[in-house]
């Protein structure tokens, strides 16, 4: 634990940035490495505020991109430090080629990853661009809904990485401005907790072990590539366990649950949408208010953006019949993420709803309750009916002509 302890009180106000930067303080890391981008630049402004007033023992270093900001986690990761950084859009998709080295090396890495739209055009506002490029490069990915939960997954985070079972770096994703920007109440750990429950850092095949020497990314070729890849995928969904016994670990702590897929209002709905981020809380706030119109409504989000949960995602959707996928990432030229992931969970399973992909919010365009209302009713009415009103892919609150893609005949 560092040396000052921060007095805090029961209840503190912080959006999501400040959360990031309290959860990365009391986790006591090593090295945060980091070159500021909106809207995750106070997470580092915050920390680096926090070391010079004393209250870190570890080092801040501003490098000069992104891509060195990742390259310096991995080699201080790979020396048998503690390290983390935070980031955004188009940093993040200039340090996405360590993402893969960070991966492949088992080096355990937290990234606050405060999501954004990716340019052009240049946008600075949230969508889950940045968070969409990062699924095929071996971390784990959770996600927040708020800045207490944005607080908790980072503090977390911590202890997944780690864990000698798993051993691979781990995404804290909030959204942009939404989350990281919005001030909420908040109920922090106290240092001495926070520090217990996250662990003395673990080595594993540190570089400056001179007594065991050892070498970090190593070329393989068609020799040993595909074992290496395999194994590193294992431990990849293997880490789903470590993950739901750090979860039930935090809520015997903290008394705040967590699951793999949060949902809400599924115990008896006949329809509902997928969805990430803030927009499940405001999705909750529809489905309330949609129960005077008679219409049994749910939503989930997956906690847990990978490795993916499909189980868990097909259990909570067996019994609805009609659900939209919404994707707040430009498909490029194919469905939504979550149209592909929702599809796949349910392909083997008895369920066969009617499955819709709705694009929205791009660059930080609201999603409003009256606007998930529209849509829950539509899937009502698609569900009465057995059909989609109109193509599987629908853009949702764009200016002009309707936009809708994917003519394939609903049943």
């Amino acid at each position: 634990m560092n040396k000052n302890v921060m007095e805090l009180r029961e209840v503190e106000v912080w959006d999501g940035n400040m959360a990031n930067s309290q959860a990365l303080r009391q986790a006591d890391v090593d090295v945060v490495a980091a070159y500021p981008i909106t809207p995750s630049t106070a997470t580092v402004e915050n920390y680096a505020m926090f070391h010079a007033n004393g209250y870190i023992d570890g080092e801040v270093m501003m490098t000069e991109s992104e891509h060195a900001a990742m390259s310096a986690c991995v080699g201080a990761g790979a020396a048998g430090g503690r390290v983390a950084t935070a980031t955004s859009s188009q940093g993040l998709a200039l340090m996405i080629e360590v993402l893969y080295q960070a991966s492949g090396m088992r080096i355990p890495v937290v990234l606050c990853l405060v999501n954004r739209a990716l340019a052009a055009p240049l946008n600075v506002n949230g969508d889950h661009s940045d968070l969409y490029l990062t699924r095929d490069s071996g971390w784990i990915s959770l996600d927040a809904f708020s800045p207490q939960e944005a607080y908790d997954m980072t503090l977390m985070a911590f202890k997944i990485s780690e864990h000698p079972e798993v051993r691979l770096p781990v995404i804290s994703n909030q959204d942009g401005f939404m989350t990281s920007h919005t001030a909420q109440n908040v109920r922090p750990l106290k240092d001495e907790v926070a520090a217990k429950f996250v662990g003395e850092y673990l080595q594993v095949n540190a570089l400056l072990n001179f007594d065991r020497p050892v070498t970090h990314g190593v070329q393989t070729e068609q020799d040993w590539h595909f074992e290496h890849k395999a194994k590193q995928h294992a431990a990849l969904m293997g880490s789903k366990q470590v993950i739901l016994e750090t979860f039930a670990q935090f809520k015997e702590l903290t008394g705040r649950e967590y699951k793999l897929v949060e949902s809400y209002g599924m115990e008896d709905a006949q329809i509902a949408i997928v969805c990430l981020g803030s927009t499940y809380e405001t999705a909750i706030v529809a489905i309330e208010q949609l129960k005077e119109e008679g219409i049994k409504a749910g939503v989930i989000a997956p906690r847990l953006f990978r490795p993916f949960p499909l189980e868990e995602v097909a259990k909570e959707l067996q019994n609805v019949k009609a659900v939209a996928c919404m994707d707040r990432s430009a498909p490029g030229g194919t469905v939504g993420t979550l149209y592909n992931e929702v599809s796949g969970a349910l392909i083997n399973t008895k369920a066969r709803p009617l499955i819709s992909n709705l694009i929205y919010g791009l660059g930080g365009r609201d999603m409003t309750v009256a606007g998930l209302k529209e849509i829950f009713r539509t899937l009502n009415k698609e569900a009465k009916d057995g059909k989609l009103s109109g193509n599987i892919q629908r853009f949702i609150g764009v200016r002009g002509p309707e936009l809708s893609f994917y003519n394939v005949e609903g049943k």
